[in-house]
């Protein structure tokens, strides 16, 4: 009604002062040609009266004829640089393109698929958290990303230890093996460099995260069997510094100090992030043992950034991680019980990466980036000591063209992971893994309809052999708001030690003590075959309303998964484990529902998930352990000009653990409120599970003596509720 109000109020004061024939005016979006609804369009302040009118659904508005002493209109909308253009005289209509205001409406753009498009003009399904949610999370949980990973209903965020606070992602119900995860574009988290911490990047110099759904190996090679994670990091955008600081409190005891910069100098630019978090071991269930491990982390990532022409780029990055994290038997981290149970670990990783790219035409972009990181890591577990260091290198060259309806990118790369065993107590020994790839992929847009994603993997495998990578994506766009996606793509995963964060049997160990190294004449690489259908809505209305409807369906089947077993050979902390090719076959169907709704300042969001994940052999047909095949999640926001409120719940339902031992059900809820003070400060009050739901509700987590303890699965949180307080200042 406000809006009817002043849509009438707008067209009297333009018929009072004009009162003469109307002009047609259309408001653009600058790159995309979308019309901009509910764009204002106004005179001058410096000519009274002042009068104006709104832009409707389909980006245009209708204002009289104007007077010679008028000759421009001002423009401004959200997200647009407020703009004055001026009037062209005899002209009908008017049209006026508005800029985006800064890079923040630049998250719909996908990096992940080297094309650089935009989120709508891809065939596959991509999900994309952009700056505004990293912005929010940097202050909700601002030491890692895991929380806001968890809010998407096909991904469930698992930990795989009850002492040392490990987390892992589960995408479409498979394990956690079977998601890539990418750092601006770089594999840079596999073998035994990916075993801890991945999700503990702290969210505050993060752009995006691109969430790529189902069967995506032939983009990066193997791994991207049930999904790919590309994390992206912020670039400077204007000459005019900004600065970030944020300090976080939590009653778990962990304080988070977290700072970033950015700025442009002309050609150069440079980014900077350091963050410090101290959290202290914290037993919430009483029972001895460390629900929340102790932590001393520190981030240091400065990025350096050199545009020596409109056609050249070049970033050159550094990032650096030391972490102490130890859990146990709280008594003896704390030195009065020194010979009880302990999991302590200290690891430093080293990454220098680059990203060059020139434009030799206006239709021709060649590429090449890379990474070369080192990660060492000593962990004492059960008064054992494993030692390892692992040298990783992620070298790419490719060549994109554009001509036609088409963009037509080839390309190869090298992948380098060696591990080098120090004097410890495992029988790991050292090894090299080599894989050479090769890649083309076309996206041709046969019609304002119908556009078809192409693309064919060669990868060589020093160890595990060759594979061959097809994928065929198609998207139809039968109406202005419907979209419709279909995807088939193949797949391979090769045997590691290190990535197993799930055992294969109940009670078979994946400690390092207890690994035995792989037989590479026996265990062979696992391959996959995945669709996924994608049906979305997408529609804005003339009130503020609008709405997002996104409906998937998908199915995905791997051969020989590589599992870990019992071996025959036995050691004082019982059976080795080795990793075998498992006598049955996986399969994962499911479907996937997201709903958004945005109404002024208010908007809500519904995600339910549910997925079938089982073996398929001749006498194993149980459930994958740790897969909820039901996942519902929800929030509500509400903002004005100085507050924030939003609320959260999920629902993990029919999840089971070893020999379809079904677990109980259980909600999560969460709640945060915010208050800003002009453009700078924000204080922030966080809680998570609030109703204070923990696996030691429902059961023993923790057995046997205090020296050689024995863990259950970890199938909800352990932690229990969780209240932060938050400062935060920007410049």
């Amino acid at each position: 009604m406000r809006l009817f109000f002043l849509l009438t109020f707008f067209t009297l004061f333009i018929a009072a002062a004009f009162g003469q024939t109307n002009r047609i005016i259309q408001v653009e979006d600058s790159t995309t040609h979308e019309p901009v609804i509910g764009a204002t369009i106004r005179t001058p302040t410096s000519i009274k009266p002042v009068v104006g009118t709104i832009t409707d659904g389909r980006g245009k508005a209708t204002m009289p004829e104007f007077s010679a002493t008028i000759t421009t209109l001002t423009v401004s909308a959200v997200g647009y640089k407020t703009e004055s253009f001026p009037i062209q005289l005899g002209a009908d209509t008017l049209v006026f393109r508005l800029k985006a205001a800064d890079e923040s409406i630049d998250e719909v753009t996908v990096t992940a698929t080297r094309t650089n498009s935009r989120i709508d003009d891809l065939p596959i399904k991509v999900e994309v958290l952009g700056q505004e949610d990293m912005d929010e999370e940097s202050a909700v949980v601002p030491g890692n990303v895991s929380s806001i990973l968890g809010d998407i209903s096909i991904i469930h965020v698992q930990r795989t230890s009850a002492v040392n606070g490990n987390q892992a992602i589960r995408m479409q119900g498979l394990d956690p093996k079977y998601t890539q995860i990418l750092r601006d574009g770089l594999p840079l988290y596999e073998g035994f460099s990916g075993n801890l911490g991945v999700l503990q990047i702290p969210p505050l110099d993060l752009k995006q995260i691109e969430v790529v759904k189902g069967s995506v190996s032939t983009l990066y090679g193997g791994g991207a069997i049930g999904g790919m994670i590309n994390i992206v990091s912020k670039s400077p955008t204007s000459s005019t510094p900004e600065f970030t600081a944020l300090l976080n409190r939590s009653n778990l005891k962990e304080t988070n100090l977290n700072a970033y910069y950015s700025q442009r100098y002309g050609k150069t630019g440079l980014t900077l992030f350091s963050g410090y978090t101290n959290q202290q071991a914290v037993d919430v269930t009483g029972d001895g043992f460390t629900d929340s491990p102790a932590i001393k982390q520190f981030n240091f990532h400065p990025k350096f950034f050199w545009n020596p022409s409109d056609r050249t780029k070049l970033d050159i990055g550094y990032a650096f991680t030391t972490e102490h994290r130890a859990g146990g038997y709280l008594p003896a981290l704390e030195g009065t019980m020194p010979n009880a149970y302990q999991n302590v670990t200290d690891l430093q990783r080293h990454t220098v990466d680059f990203n060059a790219s020139h434009n030799t035409s206006a239709r021709n972009s060649l590429t090449v980036k890379g990474a070369v990181s080192t990660f060492h890591r000593q962990n004492t577990d059960y008064q054992k000591l494993s030692d390892g260091r692992q040298s990783s290198v992620y070298l790419e060259a490719n060549d994109l063209v554009r001509f036609g309806k088409h963009q037509f990118i080839s390309g190869a790369n090298l992948t380098v992971e060696a591990f080098r065993k120090n004097p410890d107590s495992t029988r790991l020994v050292d090894y090299t893994y080599n894989t050479v790839g090769a890649f083309v992929q076309d996206d041709w847009q046969v019609g304002e309809t119908v556009a078809i994603q192409a693309g064919l993997r060669f990868d060589h495998h020093n160890t595990f052999g060759n594979f061959l990578l097809p994928r065929l994506s198609l998207k139809l766009k039968p109406s202005d708001p419907w979209t419709v996606r279909l995807s088939v793509g193949t797949g391979y995963k090769t045997p590691n030690l290190f990535v197993n964060q799930t055992p294969g049997a109940s009670m078979v160990s994946l400690i390092f003590p207890r690994l035995l190294p792989i037989d590479v004449t026996t265990v062979k690489a696992e391959r996959s075959v995945g669709t996924n259908i994608d049906v979305a809505y997408s529609r804005s209305f003339e009130n503020g309303f609008s709405v997002q409807v996104d409906q998937a369906f998908y199915y995905t089947y791997v051969n020989s998964p590589v599992v870990s077993a019992f071996a025959s050979m036995s050691s004082n902390l019982g059976a080795y484990t080795q990793l075998i090719n498992a006598p049955y076959n996986l399969f994962s169907l499911g479907t996937d529902t997201y709903v958004r709704l945005e109404y002024k300042a208010y908007e809500l969001y519904f995600g339910y998930n549910h997925t079938l994940a089982r073996r398929d052999g001749a006498s194993d047909n149980s459930y994958l352990p740790l897969a909820p095949q039901d996942k519902f999640s929800t929030t509500l926001a509400w903002e004005n000009e100085h507050f924030r409120f939003g609320i959260e719940s999920s629902y993990v339902g029919t999840q089971y653990l070893y020999a379809n031992q079904k677990v109980a059900n259980y909600w999560f809820f969460a709640a945060a409120a915010e208050y800003h003070y002009s453009d700078h400060w924000r204080l922030v009050l966080n809680g998570e599970n609030l109703f204070n739901i923990k696996q030691a509700n429902y059961e023993t987590v923790v057995s046997g003596p205090i020296t050689q303890p024995s863990f259950r699965p970890i199938w909800a949180p352990l932690e229990g509720r969780i209240v932060n307080l938050a400062l935060k200042y920007t410049l």
